[in-house]
């Protein structure tokens, strides 16, 4: 294998140690902290003391597509192209499910790795990220949802904490019999939609993950946790949903039919969260613009509206796959169509979701401290720059 390969415009260095990188799905900070404040977490906690432990912040909109492709391609959506779940596709009428490797404009780390030789492993816990993150792979690739029988544990339900240890188990087997030059483990955040940080069955959660970090660090794998989102309770002050919907305000404003609203949270996997995020796009007919800005600013739960261009710059997306407007929510909002469109009767606990700059800050953690240069270094960590630390920030 080279010594080094460049992908989009980063060059990274071959790992001498096995290198595992842990995307914890919906992984508030506050998760963490709990689980180390508790003694849940005795891994995380000894990462934080002797290796290293910082926050980074995420793509917006914060949902799992366009950040688990920033992380494994190294750059942002307005590079790579994957700017949600899910979009209005103008090239052909259509609104689509982002799951497709034709959505996707450079090549991953994953596949330029193994291009140059190296032995590459990627699991994943839902389905609908295997074919972007395996697209070019030569190496194994396989989701939890559809399971494998590397793994000695039953294929658990998608709807399910045991959806994440299966990726676990499956990375620390395939570590132990293969070790692979780079792993990527991409978990669920299930837990984090129904149970907010301190909740016993969160604690619990967090503290089966530690036990799978402390398995690959005794393993000599250089490891790396991040998040591609966090969580935040999105209710009113008697539990409710909070929700702005937004078809109703744009029925008062713009000609019927003349708009179509995009919520790029949705998914196949809509139960606890009934398509419901903080973060949505608007198509319009360019006459509508401002004043659909204009109104959308005085919307009590409404934290931004910005036009196209401008939106895309803050948030580094792809013009093309974006509407004309782009709303967030703030801490406790989410953004929907109408009532009618979205079937909360599946929501047992109280709504929690994510999709806004509210949802951006995500841990950062190594389980070795960094070389001297890394650590010196100044400026806003991002989450997608993990595999630039675990390669080239850590002596191997």
């Amino acid at each position: 294998m080279t010594a080094s390969v460049t992908v989009n415009g980063r060059s990274y260095r071959h790992p001498q140690q096995p290198t595992v990188v842990v995307c914890v799905d919906g992984c508030e900070p506050a998760y963490v902290d709990d689980a180390i404040a508790t003694g849940a977490a005795p891994a995380l906690r000894r990462f934080s003391e002797r290796g290293t432990s910082r926050l980074s912040r995420t793509v917006v909109p914060s949902f799992t597509n366009p950040n688990n492709l920033s992380i494994v391609t190294g750059v942002s959506p307005a590079v790579h192209g994957i700017s949600g779940n899910y979009f209005y596709d103008a090239s052909t009428g259509q609104e689509v499910m982002m799951n497709d490797p034709r959505f996707l404009r450079c090549p991953t780390l994953l596949a330029e790795l193994s291009r140059a030789g190296g032995k590459m492993v990627v699991v994943t816990a839902k389905d609908k990220l295997r074919l972007l993150l395996g697209h070019g792979l030569r190496g194994l690739c396989f989701s939890a949802e559809k399971g494998t029988d590397l793994v000695a544990m039953p294929v658990p339900d998608v709807y399910s904490a045991e959806l994440s240890e299966y990726v676990l188990a499956a990375g620390l087997e395939l570590l132990r019999r293969e070790r692979p030059d780079v792993m990527y483990l991409s978990l669920t955040d299930y837990i984090q939609h129904k149970h907010p940080p301190g909740d016993p069955v969160a604690r619990r959660f967090y503290a089966m993950l530690d036990r799978y970090f402390d398995a690959l660090d005794r393993e000599g794998a250089v490891l790396g946790i991040t998040g591609d989102h966090g969580m935040n309770a999105k209710v009113d002050a008697a539990g409710a949903p909070n929700v702005v919907y937004l078809a109703p305000l744009l029925d008062t404003l713009v000609r019927a039919g003349s708009f179509r609203v995009i919520l790029p949270i949705t998914d196949p996997y809509v139960v606890h969260h009934g398509a419901l995020g903080s973060f949505a796009t608007i198509h319009l007919d360019p006459a509508d613009v401002q004043p659909v800005i204009e109104r959308l600013r005085s919307v009590p739960g409404v934290a931004g509206v910005w036009g196209r261009a401008e939106g895309c710059a803050r948030f580094e997306l792809p013009p093309d796959r974006v509407g004309d407007v782009i709303v967030v929510g703030d801490r406790h909002t989410v953004l929907g169509k109408s009532p009618e469109a979205h079937d909360l009767s599946l929501l047992t606990e109280p709504l929690r979701s994510h999709g806004g700059p509210t949802e951006e800050t995500v841990p950062f953690i190594i389980n070795r401290p960094l070389s001297a240069a890394y650590a010196a270094r100044e400026g806003e960590l991002r989450n997608f720059d993990m595999f630039d630390y675990v390669l080239n920030g850590v002596d191997q």
